[in-house]
């Protein structure tokens, strides 16, 4: 069994009812533990609308939230730092992302693995019906 992070665009999906991602979510549950970075959840909840509340708070509750601790925040600033220096800009969400899956060792789910170019980085890559397929 492997443990995955969810990467902000997945969860928009789901909120959205998109074809595929309420089967993603529920087969990547059935894998082990569901975790989203601290990052992701403010990212969804500044996005919110007011009606949306209640779903997406539910939502947001069901999944195991990893935070934005000091070893977090210290390997999202080296990851900016050192893919900067090779001529690639993380933004911060991003980064801070990573780090989270990176710190604890879990597979990160996606629907944009290229802006995730860590080797030593687990990705799942998710297409626009919910299909995930490892990178290679």
């Amino acid at each position: 069994m492997s443990d995955h992070i969810l990467d902000t665009n997945i969860l928009i999906r789901y909120l959205r009812k998109m074809t595929g991602y309420r089967d993603l979510l529920r087969a990547v549950e059935l894998k082990g533990w569901t975790y989203i970075s601290a990052m992701t959840r403010l990212e969804i909840v500044r996005g919110m609308q007011e009606r949306e509340r209640c779903e997406t708070f539910n939502l947001l509750d069901s999944l195991d939230t990893i935070p934005m601790n000091t070893e977090v925040a210290d390997m999202a600033g080296h990851l900016i730092r050192s893919w900067r220096g090779r001529g690639i800009n993380l933004s911060d969400a991003d980064a801070v992302i990573a780090a989270s899956a990176l710190s604890r060792g879990l597979a990160l789910v996606t629907t944009n693995a290229k802006i995730f170019p860590m080797p030593e980085l687990v990705i799942f890559q998710a297409d626009e019906k919910g299909n995930i397929t490892l990178r290679e």
